[in-house]
């Protein structure tokens, strides 16, 4: 496929999410980092890409946070009323650009995603014309485990990954195949299981390993850290 730079793609970030791990009466979304929400370092790092036409964002159907911040008022930005799990808010979102050829999924919590690795995620399918996720490399030895958490022996890392996002597919394919995956009751943690289940490809371009999601109280302090670095580095 050859390389088309005003290829145009719009993101579903789901933020529906109420995270718990985060022992706070905010949603982990909502939490500040440098002086805005976390969703808000999230979806003007997408905007700021030339390639992102859009960004749908999934929300509670209680939320309450949102329309105080000034991404309601950006014509860039829609919202959706998300659902009970992940993969219900990406479908809602999704439904919205349906008509696009190519769509995006992110994590809201993930809010030091660089321009480059989105780069590297639209220019994968361009040249290729397969879906891709974002990925590192496992570095840490790996442990499996009984149910009493006795060490039953180490898995290889060879050929092991992080998934991290975005993930990027053909908008329809990934409709049709969250929609059987949800049909069939499949466990569905991020876009690629949904696309494994239904057996269509999907290959890993390799990411930053700073690009992390903020799921547990320690990461904010580590997400500022990698937020005020990487400020450094463009200035």
């Amino acid at each position: 496929m050859d390389k088309d730079d005003n290829l145009q793609v719009p993101v579903v970030v789901p933020a529906a999410g109420i995270g718990k791990r985060m022992a706070s009466d905010i949603p982990k979304q909502y939490l500040t980092l440098a002086g805005k929400t976390i969703l808000e370092h999230t979806v003007e790092r997408l905007l700021a890409h030339p390639n992102v036409s859009k960004v749908i964002v999934a929300l509670n159907s209680e939320d309450t946070f949102f329309n105080k911040l000034p991404l309601n008022d950006n014509p860039d930005v829609i919202t959706v009323t998300g659902g009970s799990e992940r993969c219900d808010s990406v479908l809602a979102g999704l439904k919205q650009v349906k008509d696009s050829p190519v769509a995006m999924v992110h994590d809201a919590a993930r809010p030091c995603l660089t321009h480059e690795d989105i780069s590297q995620l639209i220019n994968h399918y361009q040249q290729t014309g397969r879906g891709a996720i974002l990925a590192s490399r496992v570095r840490d030895t790996m442990k499996r485990t009984n149910a009493d958490n006795q060490i039953s022996h180490s898995e290889s890392r060879d050929n092991l990954w992080h998934a991290l996002t975005p993930q990027l597919f053909a908008t329809g394919l990934l409709i049709e195949a969250l929609e059987k995956a949800l049909a069939a009751k499949q466990t569905i943690t991020d876009e690629a299981s949904a696309m494994e289940y239904c057996n269509h490809p999907a290959d890993v371009v390799v990411g930053r390993a700073d690009n992390i999601k903020v799921t547990q109280p320690e990461d904010l302090d580590l997400a500022q850290f990698i937020l005020k670095q990487q400020q450094r580095t463009v200035e």
